[in-house]
């Protein structure tokens, strides 16, 4: 109940909600799973009223059916599997076609999708002479933001998005080209000579090897590393609504093609707040430097004077341990001990301030616990990778998850063009005044 004159009360699946001296009914719809949803979808007709939710955090902006999460619980399911069951049994391909299509596939359809995404690897070779056109410091996510963009003016035949076989088309060639775009990126961010796909190497090898390998020697890629690679795609291969996606799926409801929609989600995910997590937490922990500093930035993380925070803990949807935290730290193990890696001095600060978290009341009442962003930025600095590529990994694993998502919302028939509302408190309507009697 908000007050006497304004509440909303539940009956027969419908909501009342009374103002003043009027009443109106809404629909409560239920999801397979998650909480149940109220239908004001004819709010503003019927009341004349918005609805007012910054952020959107209390609004479903659409119906899905390819991820989904329990904060409470911390579960993530892609198509109702659980993450950690694809993570550990499948391989980033598969997770690819079961986003897309909604079933794991058979082994046939399986080798025809991964042979389909092999033999589109290669980008338009005019496309290499963008890469001239950036500055030389340009970062790679500004490369990404602009490569992909370009990709409508190179593939025209697959930007008509009535057409079905158009869309699984441009679906597949971004998965395919993403990761020789982000290889680009990196070997001109490091001055490096571009190195072409593989069809010989599977998806994570492929691009390991477009990364690190040099014309002057061989390089052969290491199979625990390009595991924990394709771990790391399948890990950050979709999650629901979040910032990135929306932006894909508001771009796609003007009926904007595909590239251009990617290119949008891209540049949403640069965002600080969203991909660039991982940078974050890894900045923090070199900040901290050894294990015995930690009190001191422990006190100051409970201190609300001190700006210092803890990056790489809680999470805007789990209130409880990231079900990909778990997975991203065996990793992490996984890659130190094939390379040998020890002693790391970051390591040891993030598995005491892990623990700390886990048992600190400070932190376990708040709900702070570690997120995959924790253990990322180590695993990928371990693979070699700087930080200015981790967001740029980030979007290339994601692009699955927004192609997926742009997908079903083209596909939808109750779609119509993203139109937020305001509570609009600027001046009121007033007169324009020649220039001589403003005052």
């Amino acid at each position: 109940m908000v007050s006497s004159r304004r509440a909303f009360f539940m009956r027969d699946n419908k909501a009342t909600l009374t103002y003043g001296n009027n009443s109106w009914d809404f629909d409560v719809q239920s999801g397979s799973m998650g909480p149940d949803v109220l239908n004001i979808s004819s709010l503003y007709a019927q009341t004349g009223m918005f609805t007012y939710d910054p952020g959107f955090t209390s609004t479903a902006s659409c119906e899905s059916k390819i991820t989904f999460i329990d904060g409470n619980e911390g579960t993530l399911l892609y198509r109702g599997y659980p993450i950690e069951q694809l993570a550990e049994n499948g391989d980033f391909l598969e997770t690819c076609y079961l986003l897309l299509y909604g079933e794991l596939p058979t082994q046939a359809q399986k080798d025809d999708f991964v042979n389909r995404v092999t033999y589109h690897t290669m980008i338009h070779e005019q496309m290499l002479r963008f890469l001239p056109g950036f500055r030389r410091d340009a970062h790679p996510m500004a490369v990404m933001c602009g490569m992909v963009g370009a990709l409508s003016a190179f593939y025209h035949d697959s930007t008509d998005i009535s057409d079905p076989h158009q869309r699984m088309v441009a679906s597949l060639r971004m998965i395919a080209k993403m990761p020789t775009i982000a290889a680009m990126a990196y070997k001109y961010h490091i001055g490096q000579p571009f190195v072409y796909p593989r069809n010989d190497l599977d998806y994570a090898a492929n691009f390991l090897h477009m990364c690190f390998s040099v014309p002057c020697e061989e390089y052969k890629v290491n199979p625990v590393l390009a595991r924990a690679m394709d771990r790391i795609f399948i890990l950050h291969a979709d999650h629901e609504q979040n910032a990135s996606t929306s932006t894909v799926r508001l771009a796609g409801s003007s009926g904007a093609n595909p590239f251009a929609c990617i290119a949008a989600g891209i540049a949403c995910l640069w965002g600080p707040a969203h991909g660039g997590a991982n940078e974050a937490a890894l900045t923090m922990l070199s900040e901290i430097g050894s294990v015995d500093k930690i009190p001191e930035y422990i006190a100051r993380a409970k201190d609300k004077n001190d700006p210092f925070r803890l990056m790489g803990f809680g999470h805007r949807v789990y209130k409880n341990y990231d079900p990909r935290a778990r997975i991203m730290q065996k990793t992490c193990h996984e890659v130190l001990a094939e390379l040998g890696i020890k002693d790391d001095p970051l390591l040891d600060v993030a598995l005491e301030l892990e623990k700390i978290a886990l048992s600190d009341d400070y932190f376990v009442s708040k709900k702070l616990y570690p997120n995959i962003d924790f253990y990322s930025g180590i695993t990928l600095r371990a693979l070699g990778f700087p930080t200015t590529m981790f967001t740029v990994l980030f979007s290339l694993a994601r692009t699955v998850g927004w192609i997926a998502q742009w997908k079903e919302m083209v596909e939808d028939p109750s779609q119509k063009i993203g139109r937020p509302r305001q509570l609009y408190t600027g001046a009121s309507s007033r007169d324009y005044l020649p220039i001589g009697q403003r005052r």
